[in-house]
């Protein structure tokens, strides 16, 4: 696996969300254990995927790093995190999925990555998931389907995929729209144990970034390292919600 640094991150106060009943977050819990077909240690490496072997430690703990400084954040309830490239190819999407999958390593957690990025969608491609039945825009174009239909497994045990679904050019009105937010609210809401990463496309060239963050109760800022100049960062952080703003991680895998 490439390496990453990851460890420079700076967390600031917000206000953690609603509490949600802790008898369904248990059920939550004890079904998505049952599930078989878990990921092997080398199909978690050709994925690009962090697991609990020793080969792939560093990056790992890493990212453990990561998640408990959000956890320090918000205290006990759950939250929805938005990770973000400065730029394209600053491994805004591999940073957002191997987080989603150090809070699935907790068995007292579950995990949820919603792939935001409609111009380039990848995150079903790195998991190996057909969208057969839909993704995140069929589901806002026509929420009769389901939620349920659009949420894939991934073979990490207690993390589930909303692929992006159908390509869209003009994408924000779907994450401006009330009914964006009504589902990321009932998802988060559901289960207390379920933690929600949205995969949202790089700040520079679009304004998507700066609308999903408005959703988000986090955001998770990822440079290049060695791509992303300090002037383009600064430009990049000056798109968030200071309160917001959980931290820079500087990458190294695109």
């Amino acid at each position: 696996m490439n390496k990453m640094a990851a460890d420079n991150i700076e967390i600031g106060d917000v206000v953690a969300p609603h509490h949600a009943d802790p008898h369904t977050a248990n059920h939550s819990i004890a079904r998505m254990r049952e599930e078989g077909g878990a990921l092997a240690p080398i199909d978690c490496e050709r994925k690009r995927l962090i697991h609990r072997e020793e080969s792939v430690r560093q990056q790992s703990d890493a990212f453990r790093g990561i998640r408990t400084r959000l956890l320090e954040m918000a205290g006990e309830n759950n939250f929805v995190t938005l990770v973000v490239a400065v730029s394209p190819r600053s491994g805004g999407s591999f940073v957002a999925r191997n987080l989603a999958t150090a809070f699935a390593f907790d068995e007292s957690k579950t995990s949820l990555l919603v792939d935001c990025n409609l111009r380039y969608p990848n995150q079903h491609k790195a998991f190996g998931v057909e969208p057969r039945t839909g993704g995140l825009i069929d589901f806002l174009e026509h929420p009769s389907r389901g939620i349920a239909s659009i949420m894939y497994h991934t073979g990490v045990p207690r993390l589930r995929l909303i692929p992006a679904g159908k390509s869209r050019e003009n994408s924000g009105e779907y994450f401006s729209s009330f009914r964006m937010r009504a589902v990321l609210d009932s998802l988060r809401c559901r289960y207390s144990d379920r933690y929600l990463f949205l995969d949202g496309p790089p700040v520079k060239g679009s304004p998507d970034a700066r609308i999903l963050s408005d959703l988000a109760d986090f955001v998770v800022l990822v440079a290049g390292y060695g791509r992303d100049t300090p002037a383009t960062i600064n430009q990049a952080v000056a798109n968030f919600d200071p309160a917001k703003l959980a931290g820079v991680v500087f990458n190294q895998s695109p």
